[in-house]
């Protein structure tokens, strides 16, 4: 089995499973909703509704390995905004607090470049 095929294999799988669940908890959860809704964000409903479409949507398409290259791209926009919204703003805190609050984000932003950059479009 070629090692490439099956780190590609693994970093979708990961991916996916990580927007997916992320979407979908969205969904189900009131607490989730709320703190999303509470970002500031022009047209917070439409916003969060938004978020979970691409989410889920780009999640089934990375793991079913259809338009990955395309799919990665609002997922990159998405984490950078994560990044930007909630993460950046605990830097007050210390280095230390920020890194650990961001590491989710930057592993999968991380990822998403490395699928980006493997898949041809």
């Amino acid at each position: 089995m070629n090692t490439s095929f099956a780190s590609d294999k693994l970093i979708r799988y990961a991916v996916a499973y990580v927007f997916i669940t992320s979407g979908l908890m969205k969904l189900v959860s009131a607490e989730l909703a709320n703190g999303f809704m509470s970002l500031g964000l022009p047209y917070p409903q439409i916003m969060l509704k938004l978020v979970i479409l691409l989410e889920v949507g780009c999640g089934i398409l990375i793991l079913v390995n259809k338009a990955v290259k395309n799919a990665v791209i609002p997922l990159i926009a998405i984490m950078i905004a994560a990044l930007l919204l909630t993460k950046i703003p605990t830097l007050h805190t210390g280095f230390v607090q920020f890194a650990f609050n961001a590491r989710l984000d930057i592993v999968m932003l991380a990822l998403l470049i490395i699928l980006y950059k493997r898949h041809p479009k």
